[in-house]
């Protein structure tokens, strides 16, 4: 029976991980699912789904070698896929303003107790080392429209944090 797994790998990047991985599980009898890659920080992570007739000891056993090869961090828990029921992001808010301990989770804080689910987040330090800026892109779903955002969001506008929301028209075919 074919069960469904999520992999997160983390490890030093450098080019042929994503090449490398993805035929370890090929070659293992894995269909892939969803993906999601970053580069943080001269570190690679990946998060995918992959979908095997083996138990999890089984594929832990096929990913050690390559695990070991290229000094990576492997992560494996069953889960039930939920492929094709996507919930669209209708609003990006876009957060700048001097780097703080803080800022990530005060705005995330105001976005959740208004309701918006945050479905992909970006972060990166700007500026420079002297007057670092932090910078997130966050695209998420909110139920109730950029209006109850705006007024979520008013308190940390007064912080000097500037914040922008767009609303987005995603079409899928």
């Amino acid at each position: 029976m074919k069960r469904w797994y999520m992999l997160t790998v983390v490890g030093a990047d450098r080019p042929g991980i994503v090449a490398r991985l993805s035929e370890t599980l090929y070659h293992g009898g894995c269909n892939l699912g969803e993906a999601s890659m970053a580069r943080l920080g001269g570190n690679f992570s990946i998060m995918l789904m992959a979908q095997t007739d083996t138990d999890i000891e089984a594929l832990r056993l096929l990913l050690a070698p390559l695990a070991r090869e290229l000094n990576l961090h492997v992560h494996l828990d069953r889960i039930e896929a939920q492929l094709h029921e996507h919930v669209e992001p209708n609003l990006r808010i876009t957060v700048s303003g001097a780097d703080r301990a803080g800022i990530v989770a005060e705005v995330t804080g105001a976005l959740a107790r208004a309701g918006f689910n945050i479905l992909d987040l970006y972060s990166d330090v700007a500026g420079t080392a002297a007057k670092p800026i932090y910078v997130m892109i966050i695209d998420g779903f909110a139920p109730q429209g950029a209006e109850a955002l705006e007024a979520a969001l008013a308190p940390l506008r007064k912080t000097g944090v500037d914040l922008r929301l767009t609303p987005l028209d995603t079409l899928i075919g």
